[in-house]
């Protein structure tokens, strides 16, 4: 009953947020309230009993990838509002594709024939998950980190102003 109840919670925390996000028109606070769905996905891999991917979900996504967010608004006048247009005007097309995604993901989710789970889930720990990054992952670990960089040096060029 209490992880229902905590399911719900986070739940309506990260639609409630997700919408803040959708339809704020600062860029600024659509990123700052992206925060709170980050953290409730995280709320959910704990509920999942994965409470070291919830811990690198805090520290990545709800940390490192929000502050790099906020930088390139702030780099690119994005916070400004001055190049950016706050609003356009594909939002009710946005919201027909919405609904139609969401009415195929529902009639996929219960039309599906779900597996039962035979035997018992695999013994994961950190250093595990660690140790499978630096062997049989190795390959898209690090291009992972490339894109990455290649991404921050983009995003450095782009920011850049000319003189």
């Amino acid at each position: 009953m209490a992880e229902a109840v905590a399911f719900y919670g986070l739940t309506a925390v990260a639609l409630g947020a997700s919408l803040v996000v959708v339809l704020s028109r600062n860029m600024v606070h659509a990123a700052v309230s992206l925060v709170p769905v980050l953290l409730a996905i995280a709320g959910y891999y704990i509920l999942l009993g994965a409470e070291f991917v919830a811990a690198i979900q805090i520290l990545i996504y709800a940390g490192a990838i929000t502050v790099l967010i906020l930088f390139v608004i702030l780099l690119t006048e994005g916070a400004t509002g001055v190049r950016v247009r706050p609003r356009n005007e594909q939002v009710p097309l946005g919201a027909i594709a919405c609904l139609a995604l969401a009415a195929l993901l529902v009639t996929v989710l219960t039309q599906a024939p779900w597996p039962q789970a035979q035997g018992s889930l695999p013994e994961y720990n950190p250093g595990a998950v660690g140790q499978s990054f630096l062997t049989a992952y190795v390959l898209p670990f690090e291009a992972t980190s490339l894109l990455i960089v290649a991404c921050l040096v983009g995003a450095i060029v782009v920011a850049r102003r000319e003189e």
